[in-house]
């Protein structure tokens, strides 16, 4: 990840967006953001990004394998987030 401005912007809103107050979700939401969402390629850091705009129960199904998201990049991201997990 550069170390621009914007990054570090983008990084501070994205935490903020990964607080959720679900405990799981938060979780799984700040070790993937931690983890792997620098080390991203572009297509998965947007995946990542639409997901945290869901609303709760919607991410939860998805991270919990109840639901597939329609989109197979934003399911990549659901593997990526639930791996960052373990």
């Amino acid at each position: 990840m550069n170390d621009r401005p914007s990054d570090a912007i983008d990084m501070a809103r994205l935490r903020w967006r990964c607080r959720r107050g679900l405990r799981e979700l938060d979780e799984l939401l700040q070790r993937y953001l931690e983890r792997r969402y620098p080390y991203a390629q572009e297509i998965e850091r947007r995946a990542f990004e639409s997901l945290v705009e869901l609303q709760d129960p919607i991410l939860l199904s998805y991270l919990l394998g109840q639901q597939t998201p329609p989109d197979p990049e934003l399911q990549h991201a659901i593997t990526r987030i639930t791996e960052a997990g373990h």
